[in-house]
Parts: C-alpha cells; structure tokens; sequence
C-alpha cells in the first residue's frame, strides 16, 4: 500500500537483499510482514529480530534519529522501548536508512487486551513523567528533534483550518466540525507554554503501547522523537477510553491550559489525517474519526 508521493516500494526480496548485504547471518531466517504504519513498514526476522523500513526519505531521518538516541534513553527508562542491533545504512536498491530492532513481545493496546484502563493511565502517565524527566543529553530543538508537534499551536493555524475545511467536505455530515474548530481556536488563544523543553515521544497511541498479561509492557515507534513542550504528548489520550484519560491526568496532576492545548493537538493530528489518508489509508483515517468523537463527547460532558 503506497501512501506518499516518494515512497520507495519494500517487499520481502529487498529485505532479504540487504540482509544478504550487511547481515548475511541473518539472510535465511524466516521473514514475514509486521505491520506498516504511515512512516515505517516492518517485518519480522526469525523469533526475535524486527526489520524497519522508511517509506520516504523524510521518514528515513526518523529512522537515524532512533538509531542515535534510543540507545541513550534505555538506561533512563524503566519501560521496555526498541533496542537497535543493527544500523542500516542504504544501498542502491534502498537508498535510506534502516534499522533491524530486537522484537518485544506485546500485542496493541486496546479493549480485548487491558485489563484495567485507570491503572493503564497512570501507568502510561508514569512513563510519560520519566521520559520528559530524562536530561537532554545536549539535545536541542534542532537537528531532527525539532518535530512540529513539540512547538506551538500557532504556527500549525493555516495548515489545520485548511485540513478542517477539507473535513467539512468528507465527514462534515458525521462530525460536529464546526465545534471542534472552536475547540482549536480557544486553545489558540491561551498564552504559549512557558516551561522547559523536555524529551517527547511524539505518537504515544495504542499502537505504539505494547500490553502484557492485561497491563502496559512497552512504548515502540520513537520515530516521533523531539524535543519541545510537553503539551502535544498528552493528545493521544483521546485515544483510550476516559477512565485512561481521568487516572492519566491525575498522576500527572495537568492543569486545565495544558489540557486544552493537548486537546488541540488532538484535533490538529485527526484533521490532518484525515485530510491527507483520505483516498489511501481508510483505517487510519478511520481511527482519526474516532480520535475526534471521542473529543467531541468528552467535551460535550465537561
């Protein structure tokens, strides 16, 4: 499924080829899809090894970044994230970055798979407050860590009312589009954060939340990873159920700026998802109309 102009097609003989390449100890092992989301596409190698492929070039820069920086936030990180064993680095018949991660043991976040969703907050909230506590290491807002949703709203405004227009054409009949933009704006109004910057992960949905025995086991997919304010991060909590949403914003005890700046964000990623998958990716736009229900009804009771 191609979903971006510049996309490099991947299929199982590529992978094998630059196994063959730079890891031939691995070249036979058995091979088989893992998933693709809107960056990456992934495979599984053997029991224990996950290939990594950028879509584009753009994705490929996320794909370094987690080479170079997931290794330093490990040790900080009592949470489970993906551990690179492997670096890859292009050929000409894939000229990007890529990356071969120790498999973690999981399955998606969901409503046939958590146990107890208040617990799954606050532990979410728990790792949340550890990574944003973890020294910057000399990281800045620059080089790559510099991803727009660590930023302000404003600077998002044109983009976003150009993506909301878009929905009001696609799912304007099935979305309150009108309230959600009001929703957008009085965030928009709220004086920019103020406090320091802090490591981010960037996408922390239930796809990138691995549960183990009914609870939260890891965080995977750091190709979001930035360096800004803490607001967007607390977005995809729309994403869960409100119980989540309550214990989350009670262990990390968020005011209510913060929360509505969240909330934008939110709006900002449903909308434009929507607006740029509409015609190639039905379920993640599917799951962006979710997102912005969800948003809606929790609004609505507020």
């Amino acid at each position: 499924m191609t979903l971006h102009e510049d996309e490099i097609p991947v299929d199982e003989t590529l992978v094998r080829s630059l196994l063959k390449a730079q890891r031939p100890e691995w070249a036979d092992l058995p091979l088989s899809p893992a998933g693709a989301g809107t960056d990456n596409t992934m495979y599984r190698l053997g029991g224990d090894l996950l290939v990594r492929l950028p879509r584009t070039a753009e994705k490929g820069q996320s794909v370094r970044k987690e080479q170079e920086w997931l290794p330093r936030l490990v040790p900080f990180l009592a949470c489970p994230i993906p551990e690179v064993v492997h670096a890859g680095t292009p050929t000409d018949v894939f000229p990007l970055t890529w990356s071969v991660h120790r498999w973690i043991d999981g399955v998606e976040a969901g409503p046939d798979t958590v146990r107890d969703w208040a617990a799954f907050g606050a532990d979410l909230a728990a790792v949340v407050r550890e990574l944003h506590s973890i020294d910057l290491m000399g990281a800045t807002r620059a080089e790559g860590l510099n991803w727009y949703r660590g930023g302000g709203l404003g600077p998002c405004d044109q983009w976003i009312a150009g993506c909301l227009d878009d929905c009001r054409t696609t799912v304007g009949s099935e979305l309150d589009v009108d309230s959600l933009e009001q929703l957008w704006r009085a965030a928009l109004a709220l004086p920019e954060p103020s406090g320091p910057h802090v490591w981010l992960h960037g996408d922390l949905k239930p796809t990138n939340l691995l549960v183990r025995e009914g609870k939260l086991h890891a965080v995977i997919d750091f190709g979001g990873l930035s360096v800004g304010f803490p607001d967007a991060e607390h977005s995809t909590l729309w994403d869960l159920p409100p119980q989540a949403r309550q214990a989350y914003w009670d262990t990390l005890s968020l005011d209510d700026p913060t929360w509505a700046r969240a909330r934008a964000w939110a709006i900002a990623v449903g909308v434009s998802g929507i607006s740029y998958y509409w015609n190639t990716f039905p379920s993640f736009v599917a799951e962006c109309r979710a997102r912005l229900r969800a948003i809606l009804l929790d609004a609505a009771a507020r």
